[in-house]
């Protein structure tokens, strides 16, 4: 019994050392195994960093565009509408028209007018030349009316001189033949002469005294003529006083022609605008792209700046993306993006167009102001425009709004 106990005993050691072997064993795999562990990890650490440090990403990203507002420009009546929403234009498409007739009599009305004041600015710029040479004209027959009464003054005081001599020739005359038909009439009484002397006497002095008379009325005479010519030099003077405003008179019909050709000028603006405002009459799509929000139809009263419609131009789009400002440090212009839209789980090329002025708290209504006393440091994201790569959107699937992911590669 004691032999048999002993070679069990004797059994048992060779089955503890290969257990503590196994173990041994087991440990070294362990060990083996978390190091594999440890270094895949690390490995994968270091490539996980790797693609950080060479790509900075953010989900606060949309497309955005354009949104054209189409508005009246004339108030009218809608006589046709050509679109519906959701319907791609292209530039130039016809959207609305507003019945034209109203706008089709102003502008005839217009036309008619501008003919008018263009008419009259001509009669007015040829009026000029004939003012001018009539001015002249008037000025040279003044001056030559002044000369004239001048010397027919000079002739009316000549004759009046040589009339006063006759007159005062004819008075002594007179008073020599009435103190000789004095004497006559002494020695008629005396019987000294006879009485046909005397007779002739009396003739004589009768004939002086009518020529007396004739030569005081020729002095009234010359002295009208005169005073004629005198009232003739006062009216020529006055002529040629109003002929010396002949630079005046032509300063005036010049300025009549200036007048005339500014209303024609104002009649041209108003025909213009006449014109302008029956084209707009045809609302036409201003940018090719998608329309939306119609607010028109047929029948339909319109005033001006009245919104019709809204046109969005999907070819022109891009992505906002709002990056934290500790994203920013080695993003530049130009960088290479990847963008993968939410609605189409597809990825689109691009690049950074351009980086925000500012932050959107200081775009914001009412900006944050740290010097209150209530200041709470944030990280600040920055608006970061990202375009896409040309000709990727052939089917016009992408809309503004819709939200993406961009991917920049920094490095």
């Amino acid at each position: 019994m004691a032999t048999s106990g002993t070679e069990e005993r004797n059994s048992d050691a060779p089955d503890k050392q290969s257990v503590a072997v196994r173990g041994l064993r087991n440990l070294l795999h362990s060990r083996t195994f978390l190091l594999s562990i440890s270094v895949v990890v690390a490995v994968a650490a270091g490539v996980v960093w790797w693609y950080a440090t060479r790509w900075e990403s953010t989900d606060d990203a949309q497309i955005d565009g354009h949104i054209n507002p189409i508005s009246a420009r004339i108030a009218g009546h809608v006589s046709r509408v050509t679109f519906e929403d959701n319907q791609f234009v292209k530039a130039g498409t016809l959207l609305v028209e507003i019945d034209p007739a109203d706008y089709r009599v102003a502008c005839d009305r217009a036309q008619a007018d501008y003919d008018a004041a263009l008419a009259t600015a001509r009669a007015a710029r040829i009026s000029v030349p004939i003012t001018k040479a009539t001015a002249e004209s008037q000025l040279q027959d003044a001056r030559g009316g002044v000369a004239t009464a001048r010397a027919g003054i000079a002739a009316a005081t000549g004759q009046l001189e040589a009339a006063r001599a006759r007159l005062r020739e004819a008075e002594a005359n007179s008073a020599r033949d009435q103190a000789d038909l004095a004497r006559s009439a002494a020695l008629l009484n005396r019987g000294v002469v006879s009485r046909q002397d005397n007779d002739r006497a009396v003739a004589k002095a009768k004939a002086s005294a009518a020529t007396v008379d004739a030569d005081r009325a020729t002095v009234d005479a010359a002295r009208r003529r005169v005073d004629q010519a005198r009232d003739g030099l006062v009216r020529a003077e006055a002529g040629l006083k109003a002929a010396r405003t002949a630079p005046r008179q032509v300063a005036a019909a010049r300025a009549r022609a200036s007048s005339a050709d500014a209303a024609a000028e104002q009649a041209r603006a108003a025909l213009e605008e006449a014109r302008l405002n029956l084209g707009y009459t045809r609302v036409v799509a201003p940018v090719d792209g998608i329309t939306g929000r119609k607010s028109v139809e047929p029948g339909q009263n319109v005033q001006p700046g009245q919104f019709l419609l809204a046109i969005v131009p999907v070819e022109d789009i891009w992505v906002t993306a709002n990056f934290k400002e500790t994203e920013l440090r080695h993003m530049r212009p130009g960088q290479r993006v990847r963008i993968a839209v939410d609605a189409y789980g597809r990825s689109y090329g691009g690049y950074v167009e351009s980086i925000g002025p500012a932050s959107g708290a200081r775009f914001s209504l009412f900006p944050p102001e740290n010097a209150t006393g209530n200041y709470v440091k944030v990280v600040q994201r920055i608006p970061v425009r990202i375009r896409f790569d040309k000709g990727q959107d052939r089917e016009h699937l992408l809309r503004p709004g819709m939200s993406v992911v961009p991917r920049v590669r920094v490095r």
